[in-house]
């Protein structure tokens, strides 16, 4: 399952069927050879004032995502000098995006970005991951674990029946690298509440995709649809579309409409 114009580069799949994605990173072992193993990239200055107290677990992160998630095909090996500014950071921005104490839902989560990196930041979130591919959900459940999150990693589609059934009503989607923004929006909607918001991060063309997929959102139900640009200390710029969930398909294929006070 976000800007796939970023996906060279950011060790996030860059396609996406049916039945399996492929992951740029194993694109860009055979054309580099096995990742090298080094001392991580130690956090800029800025990283302190993004995670706080709780710093020490984004370093953590990143060493992870450095060696086991570069090892297990998660993350492009050109993307290790970049793990904070481009990535890390970068998905933490987009927590102004989120109210406080919000359910949050990230889909296609792959290496738990910006899924982890939000958690982090903003403790009062209840996030959950969502990705299918058996590999990447173990990874997930790995990094909760051993980081002590209260985040709760779900295998499977967001489109699955099933995963709308455990995390529907939620507050918040995000995503990352992803799909194009139509497709994103028709994963996006039945998990949201009616007022709920699509906070995508995505890439130079945002703004492109949201005057192309206009009208489909729309058809989907979602409002003011714009798009943000917000940066952390230290970090490259994130591009957020940011729409409202006006009305939703209920299971009678009935719409119902959110009331003014629950609006974006």
């Amino acid at each position: 399952m976000g800007d796939k114009g970023m996906s060279a580069d950011t060790g996030r799949e860059t396609t996406r069927d049916d039945d399996e994605r492929v992951a740029s990173s194993d694109v860009d072992r055979e054309v580099d050879g096995p990742p090298s193993i080094d001392v991580p990239p130690a956090p800029p200055g800025g990283a302190e004032s993004v995670f706080g107290d709780r710093l020490d677990l984004a370093v953590r992160y990143v060493e992870i995502l450095a060696t086991a998630g570069l090892e297990r095909g998660l993350m492009g090996p050109r993307e290790r000098p970049r793990l904070w500014d481009r990535h890390v950071l970068n998905s933490a921005a987009a927590a102004i995006g989120f109210r406080e104490g919000e359910n949050v839902v990230d889909i296609g989560s792959g290496a738990g970005l910006p899924g982890i990196p939000l958690a982090l930041s903003r403790p009062d979130l209840h996030m959950t991951l969502v990705e299918p591919l058996l590999r990447r959900s173990t990874f997930l459940q790995e990094v909760v674990d051993e980081l002590g999150l209260e985040v709760r990693v779900i295998r499977g589609r967001a489109e699955d029946k099933a995963v709308i059934a455990e995390v529907g009503d939620a507050d918040v989607v995000t995503s990352r690298a992803v799909a194009p923004l139509s497709k994103l929006a028709g994963w996006s909607a039945p998990l949201l509440k009616s007022g709920g918001r699509m906070v995508a991060l995505k890439g130079a063309s945002a703004a492109d995709e949201v005057r192309r997929d206009g009208r489909a959102l729309t058809k989907l139900g979602f409002d003011d649809a714009r798009v943000e640009v917000v940066s952390a200390p230290d970090a490259e710029e994130t591009r957020l579309v940011i729409a409202t969930l006006a009305t939703r398909v209920g299971s009678r294929g009935s719409r119902s409409r959110g009331g003014s006070a629950r609006r974006r």
